[in-house]
């Protein structure tokens, strides 16, 4: 029941961003404006063959709107950490796990879980910086979804931390990080769509 709540919840944070369904397509089906549109947005991010990687799937919706950009990457990026999490979370099945490494994979899911909790407020955030008024309100909650977006980076780090010692399992370490470090090139992509659509208004 907790995991079929989890997918409803990933869902609706994604729905509510638009009105037509956020479905991957493929680039070819799209306008050549658009995918260029996310192309040349994406070389301004610290990770631009990942953010056109994971945004250009979705050019249909997005066309050449900093708006849906913006929104499109952080929906992504709430999905992956949601992944993210539910593949950390089963790795505490494995029963020859130390338990310095257990306490570092729970430690990790808390963390992960703070970073779920503040996506969504960004989220949140945006929806209402699109409905804004004036350029005031906008402001308000275009700073309030960075300052979340970015604590949310500050989260996955330090899950990422959690994971360095030698005491952990080769195996279980790397897989762990490369997941923490693509959900972290994620977030920060998606922060620095985000910082752009806002001096756009």
């Amino acid at each position: 029941m907790a995991k079929l709540y989890q997918t409803l919840f990933l869902i609706l944070s994604i729905s509510y961003f638009f009105s037509l369904e956020l479905t991957a397509a493929s680039p070819a089906g799209a306008s050549n404006k658009a995918v260029n549109f996310i192309q040349s947005s994406c070389k301004t991010t610290t990770y631009p063959t990942v953010c056109f990687r994971s945004l250009s799937a979705y050019a249909n919706a997005i066309q050449t709107s900093p708006q849906r950009l913006a929104e499109t990457a952080l929906a992504v990026t709430l999905s992956r950490v949601q992944s993210t999490k539910l593949f950390v979370s089963r790795l505490t099945r494995f029963k020859t796990l130390k338990k310095r490494e257990v306490e570092a994979v729970k430690d990790c899911v808390e963390e992960i879980n703070d970073t779920i909790e503040r996506l969504t407020k960004s989220v949140q955030e945006m929806k209402l910086c699109g409905s804004a008024k004036n350029q005031e309100q906008f402001a308000f909650h275009m700073s309030n979804a960075q300052t979340w977006t970015s604590a949310a980076l500050t989260d996955e780090n330090t899950c990422s931390d959690g994971f360095s010692g030698r005491f952990m399992d080769g195996r279980i370490k790397n897989s762990v990080r490369a997941r923490i470090v693509n959900m972290g090139q994620e977030t920060s992509n998606a922060l620095s769509l985000i910082n752009a659509y806002g001096k756009k208004y």
